[in-house]
């Protein structure tokens, strides 16, 4: 029920708001587990993916907005809920682990999960060299990578704005990226890094950001 409110409510809604320009959304694979990894502009871009995806998409979401109360507290529970957000606990001692471990329960049934490489949002517009958590969910669950760029997210809704502002936007979705090579590798810091450096550079070529903090690149090709 809360997925058919996502797609045909919330994103008619979306789509008349927004107006958004999607491009590649063929390049989703239709079934089978696959790893969405995005720039990350706007706290707004965990909405505009999975809405504009042409398959559902999982991503984290802080576990306080499923624990709110009154009108604001439902529509946050009823929202995320509708884009099969995973509520995770971020003041957690293992929050990090616990996220990687929802993140693969999701790929491991067969699910499309969400990430930000990056592990925050671009508070300057560039774009910042990714971590590699998303290696080792690709590398672990054994399935593809599709870089993804929004673009005029962060006008919709700037880091620390309360309310979304009317503003044009475009998601792209880039040809899935494989590795073969690396498969059985997870466990292995220098696979991790190539890994993601190849995921961050498919992102870069996709956004058209500057890059910041990167240093070296490594040597995959």
């Amino acid at each position: 029920m809360f997925y058919l409110f996502a797609r045909f409510v919330l994103r008619p809604l979306f789509w008349l708001a927004f107006r958004p320009t999607v491009v590649g959304r063929e390049n989703v694979p239709p079934s089978g587990p696959v790893i969405l990894a995005s720039n990350h502009l706007s706290f707004i871009d965990s909405i505009a993916i999975p809405l504009m995806a042409p398959r559902r998409v999982s991503y984290l979401a802080k576990a306080e907005y499923w624990q709110g109360a009154g009108l604001k507290g439902w529509f946050t529970r009823t929202l995320f809920t509708a884009l099969q957000a995973q509520p995770v606990e971020r003041q957690a001692q293992r929050a990090a682990t616990a996220a990687l471990d929802t993140a693969l329960a999701v790929l491991q049934a067969g699910g499309a999960f969400g990430i930000y490489p990056e592990g925050t949002r671009s508070r300057d517009g560039r774009l910042a060299r990714g971590k590699t958590g998303v290696a080792w969910l690709a590398l672990t669950a054994d399935c593809p990578v599709v870089p993804v760029a929004v673009h005029g997210t962060d006008q919709v809704q700037p880091v620390g704005a309360r309310w979304p502002r009317p503003a044009r936007i475009r998601v792209t979705f880039g040809e899935p990226l494989t590795f073969p090579e690396y498969r059985g590798m997870a466990g292995k810091g220098r696979a991790r890094r190539e890994v993601t450096d190849r995921v961050m550079e498919a992102i870069a070529a996709l956004s058209g950001q500057e890059r910041a903090g990167w240093g070296t690149p490594s040597a995959a090709g």
